[in-house]
């Protein structure tokens, strides 16, 4: 859904043939009618959009992802990517930093970070020394949180300079990261919070400084 408007972006699972997940249909429900479609050769693994300065549609492929213009439907680019099998990526709604962060490599867990508003990559950060599981972009865009396939270390980035800010270890064994998120805030989150296969939610403090659980 484009925030709480009208507008979804469906993706079928394949079940029936009007619902390949090769194909994206942008859907409005205050009508019930479909307004648009997209086709590709290949399985869409993630849709992302926003509505800032311009209406952005973000659609991930195995190894390409599209930035499109929602009202026209216009490609605006196209990003070749590392393989992206899990679909991972995060968006940022912000109006000065509306990034796009993707994996930049399959052996190692650094990130490509994608100005969507300049239409150029911004940096690349090598956040982590195994694959990336899971990253979310804070509301601002100024700050990336991360978590590797070993899953006891969360670091966070500064996305204008590209260092490291912050370095949270969930735990002593491995687990696997399920998700990760900010608290809304306008300028530093104050919490960063993390769910993962040990059974619990992790949260930590990105005011009291570094390592704070």
């Amino acid at each position: 859904m484009l925030f709480s408007s009208s507008l979804l972006a469906i993706v079928g699972a394949g079940e029936q043939p009007s619902l390949s997940p090769r194909r994206l249909c942008l859907f409005n429900t205050t009508t019930g009618h479909a307004l648009r479609e997209l086709n590709f050769l290949t399985s869409i693994l993630a849709v992302r959009m926003n509505r800032k300065r311009q209406d952005i549609l973000v659609v991930l492929l195995q190894d390409k992802t599209y930035v499109y213009d929602i009202n026209s439907l216009t490609i605006l680019d196209t990003i070749d990517t590392a393989p992206n099998l899990k679909g991972l990526c995060a968006f940022s709604p912000s109006l000065d930093g509306c990034f796009l962060a993707l994996p930049a490599c399959t052996t190692r867990g650094s990130v490509l970070l994608y100005n969507v508003m300049e239409l150029q990559s911004h940096c690349e950060i090598d956040a982590h020394r195994a694959p990336l599981v899971a990253m979310v972009l804070s509301s601002n865009g100024m700050y990336i949180a991360t978590a590797s396939e070993q899953g006891t270390i969360i670091r966070v980035h500064s996305v204008s300079e590209a260092t490291k800010s912050y370095s949270f270890r969930r735990g002593t064994y491995p687990s696997t990261i399920f998700s990760l998120s900010f608290g809304p805030s306008m300028e530093i989150p104050e919490i960063l919070v993390a769910t993962s296969s040990s059974g619990s939610v992790h949260a930590f403090s990105l005011r009291l400084g570094i390592s704070q659980r």
